[in-house]
């Protein structure tokens, strides 16, 4: 049925799987669906995932954090096939209400903590180990600031404009319309931010870049949709400077790997539990 002629029904009712090759998961329900306890190794953190741009962030802190040496920052990264749904088993979702990657358990606290959403788990982690979180009370104010901006935008960018541009099994103008200038609003959010200042928070690398690049990094390095001709991403100059900057961090480079399943198989690295993991690939 076309978008104009589409009469929403009195009371929806889950029929049959939308999403186009998200269906299968999508569910309008909460709740584990099988019993399936979660793997632990021996490293008192542990990262239930997947490298999306949500995964992507925890391990790039992590890859940061051991490359500045802070050596409690071990951790076992598992692979959550989410397509298989991994991420509705009775042992996820206990540590993870809410069935999304990633999903951190800390087990060097005296009762193992908890910590979901991506967001959450960069700032536990650059509070536990003090470290790519400004302390005076401007910067570490400006970083969270960034932080809780890409929590708040980045659903316009991947379940908005990304779904209804690369995913929909239909293509329809107004949505795309919609999140096409939502995105290229927020991307001059960032290019007007980064001409002033060499990252986010101001002169230093903190927990939001990390946060941001991911999403709006790859997307303007072409890496995310393949959607940067579409988007025209030359008009953002100061965020193409700072994502290709990011970008050739080491400890970016290794992180992005980690619970990667596709693409060049050099670059895929589905489990984690030493360093020495990376340089196996």
């Amino acid at each position: 049925m076309s978008e104009s002629t589409y009469v929403p029904p009195k009371v929806w009712q889950h029929l049959e799987a939308s999403g186009g090759q998200f269906s299968k998961i999508n569910r309008p329900v909460a709740g584990a669906t099988h019993e399936k306890e979660l793997p632990v190794g021996k490293h008192p953190l542990q990262l239930y995932s997947l490298a999306t741009p949500n995964g992507v962030k925890v391990t790039i802190l992590l890859e940061e954090l051991l490359a500045r040496g802070h050596a409690g920052a071990e951790y076992d990264a598992w692979l959550i096939r989410i397509s298989e749904g991994d991420q509705f088993s009775s042992g996820f979702v206990g540590v993870n209400p809410n069935s999304k990657i990633p999903a951190l358990l800390d087990r060097s606290t005296d009762t193992p903590t908890r910590v979901f959403e991506s967001g959450s788990i960069l700032l536990y982690l650059a509070e536990k180990f003090a470290d790519f979180l400004p302390r005076d009370t401007a910067g570490r104010a400006e970083t969270l600031n960034w932080l809780f901006w890409q929590m708040g935008a980045a659903p316009y960018l991947g379940g908005g404009f990304g779904h209804f541009y690369a995913y929909a099994p239909e293509k329809f103008e107004y949505p795309i319309n919609r999140f096409t200038m939502e995105a290229k609003r927020q991307l001059d959010v960032l290019n007007q931010r980064l001409a002033e200042h060499r990252y986010l928070a101001g002169d230093t690398y903190t927990i939001a870049d990390i946060a941001v690049w991911p999403w709006y990094g790859e997307l303007v390095r072409n890496n995310v949709y393949s959607a940067a001709e579409f988007l025209a991403v030359h008009e953002y100059p100061h965020v193409l400077r700072w994502a290709d900057e990011i970008a050739n961090r080491d400890a970016v480079k290794r992180g992005k790997r980690v619970n990667r399943t596709w693409g060049d198989e050099a670059e895929q690295v589905p489990e984690r539990h030493e360093a020495s993991d990376l340089d196996k690939a």
